[in-house]
């Protein structure tokens, strides 16, 4: 009798394991918005509803460097002067969890 349940609670393990990650899955989300012609405001966190205060923002250019580098603060956004040169911003809160808005992205104010 228990050779025979073996088959079945390898199933319900599997099936359990699928829902658990199904239900931890959260999609990271940032916006970012011009608050007038000098300064953006970038805000963070995750579709589940969580912030991400301390998660890296980086301002990068399009050659690669990093125009400006930051973390979220406590209400999970950086406010930022706006670069003279072309550039993206980089919401990073790990592997799978990562966010580019290109700078035709922002919205104006």
């Amino acid at each position: 009798m228990i050779n025979a349940l073996r088959p079945l609670s390898a199933a319900l393990l599997v099936l359990c394991a699928g829902f658990s990650a199904s239900a931890l899955a959260h999609n990271p989300m940032c916006e970012c918005k011009a608050i007038d012609a000098e300064q953006i405001k970038c805000t963070g966190g995750f579709s589940d509803g969580s912030g991400a205060p301390g998660v890296t923002l980086d301002v990068i250019g399009y050659d690669e460097t990093i125009l400006v580098p930051g973390k979220l603060g406590a209400d999970s956004s950086l406010t930022f002067k706006k670069p003279g040169a072309e550039f993206y911003v980089l919401f990073d809160a790990g592997p799978g969890h990562v966010v580019e808005i290109d700078q035709a992205d922002i919205e104006a104010p």
